[in-house]
């Protein structure tokens, strides 16, 4: 993947386009709503239309973040092959050497992210997300830390996330 672009499974452009079109559909209900509010009075003092229009600044911001994300996104299949780290995978790891400072995470977009709330998302584009691509169980890769440091993580297992 290139810089800017968002891994996606079919099911979740799917989810994303849906939410689009949904919030496209609601534009003239917003609208209606700031007008009837609008007839109300003084709009200094009328906390009805000020709330319409914040929510239909945030619709349209939203819009605006869905219609850019689903234009750099790349649509591809979700890992079916254990052992290896993928977009996709849950991958299992433990740090500097020490077998008992064991972490669980997906490697998956914000978009794309666990709906389990114990299970943690990397992006693919973050340090540990990018030394661990591709590493197999059993590897150990390093990346760095903010402090400049380099930070070893050793892969005990990778499975295609199920949610």
């Amino acid at each position: 993947m290139t810089e800017g672009q968002t891994w996606l499974t079919q099911e979740s452009y799917d989810k994303l386009s849906a939410e689009k079109e949904a919030l496209i559909a609601n534009r003239p209900a917003i609208a209606a709503e700031i007008n009837e509010r609008r007839e109300e009075g003084d709009l200094k003092e009328n906390g009805g239309y000020h709330a319409a229009r914040e929510q239909q600044g945030q619709e349209e911001a939203r819009i605006r973040q869905l219609d850019e994300l689903l234009s750099n996104a790349t649509i591809g299949e979700a890992p079916t092959e254990s052992g290896v780290a993928h977009v996709g995978s849950v991958v299992r790891v433990y740090f500097d050497g020490d077998e008992d400072d064991k972490e669980t995470f997906l490697i998956a977009t914000r978009e794309e992210g666990s709906s389990k709330a114990d299970l943690e998302t990397f992006s693919p584009d973050s340090p540990i997300g990018q030394a661990v691509l591709g590493a197999k169980a059993g590897d150990t890769v390093e990346y760095p830390a903010p402090n400049g440091s380099m930070i070893k993580v050793t892969i005990v297992t990778a499975e295609p996330y199920k949610a």
